[in-house]
């Protein structure tokens, strides 16, 4: 079995532009956990990577150098392989673009299905399928908070990604205050947490709950790493979220991730990354065994350690 791996950002998805050094080191680990745990699989890896960093250990790998067509050449590697696995943020659509690229391929996708992805990749289209499921923060259009509502409240774009351009602001915003495609929610206080969920022939299930190290610095938020596996699901309220929300997208498949808020209420979802995110990087060592053999068509006979996940930390 040949396998096309595609993380966008260290796959040349920013060759024309700069490398932004963190985004470079996500891009770095959660490629290289993904690469290593397919090749202990004994599966060949087909790839592309941004000349400016450095090709992965293992894998066969094109490099991207500046004037190359990188679309092409995805959807050109893509036709050499059975399955592709992509990892690329939902900014501007470029998972959703990425998936359908290398799906018209005629390689097999591991992931959420292309309705999932265009409802995931919005705020304001996840938080209305999401409402009648879990606890989950409203979302208005810049000047449409009602005039009842305190603050303090978060503003971010409809279509970002994890914290980019996400700020804190103490009153509502008004329309001229934010850039086009913005949206604002109520300020959720609480501690920041993800859940990594496997979804796979019809079943859910819990990997890993981790704790998100989110600072606010003169107003903007930042993602400082995860604590993979550092919280535990003593009552099933982790499980039970990972549930719902794959009641609300029926559509999510493989591995993926849940941003939540641990408020005084419970639980509150912000948003679903339906794909591989950050704490991916830490997975193997937190449960023990290679998180890869578990999802379709790499499926193997893995057995879960009777002791709970181990846990990993990742700074950035």
């Amino acid at each position: 079995m040949r396998v096309f791996v595609c993380e966008f950002v260290t796959g040349g998805g920013l060759r024309k532009g700069p490398l932004p050094p963190s985004l470079a080191r996500e891009g770095l680990m959660m490629r290289d956990a993904l690469v290593s745990d397919l090749l202990d699989l004994g599966v060949d890896v087909l790839m592309a990577h941004d000349d400016r960093t450095r090709a992965p250990y293992g894998a066969e790998s094109v490099s991207v150098a500046p004037g190359d067509s990188v679309w092409r050449l995805w959807a050109d590697l893509a036709s050499a392989c059975d399955v592709a696995w992509v990892v690329a943020p939902e900014t501007g659509g470029l998972l959703a673009k990425l998936t359908r690229v290398v799906r018209d391929s005629g390689a097999r996708v591991i992931g959420p299905d292309d309705e999932t992805i265009r409802i995931a990749s919005s705020k304001t289209l996840t938080a209305s399928k999401l409402a009648a499921f879990v606890l989950t923060p409203p979302v208005w259009r810049p000047g449409e908070v009602p005039v009842d509502r305190a603050g303090p409240f978060v503003a971010k774009p409809d279509d970002g990604a994890g914290c980019e351009d996400t700020r804190m602001m103490t009153a509502a915003p008004t329309k001229t205050q934010l850039p086009k495609g913005h949206i604002v929610q109520p300020f959720v206080p609480g501690d920041a947490a993800s859940l990594t969920v496997l979804r796979v022939e019809g079943r859910t299930r819990l990997l890993s709950a981790n704790r998100q190290r989110i600072v606010v610095e003169n107003g903007a938020f930042r993602f400082r790493g995860v604590g993979v596996a550092a919280l535990e699901d003593r009552d099933g309220r982790f499980v039970a979220v990972a549930e719902a929300v794959v009641a609300a997208l029926p559509g999510l498949s493989g591995i993926f991730g849940i941003d939540l808020v641990l408020g005084e209420d419970g639980p509150v979802v912000i948003e679903v990354n339906p794909r591989l995110t950050t704490a991916y990087a830490g997975l193997r060592d937190a449960l023990g065994f290679n998180p890869a053999a578990l999802v379709p068509p790499f499926s193997a006979a893995v057995c879960a350690p009777a002791a709970a996940p181990r846990h990993v930390e990742i700074a950035l």
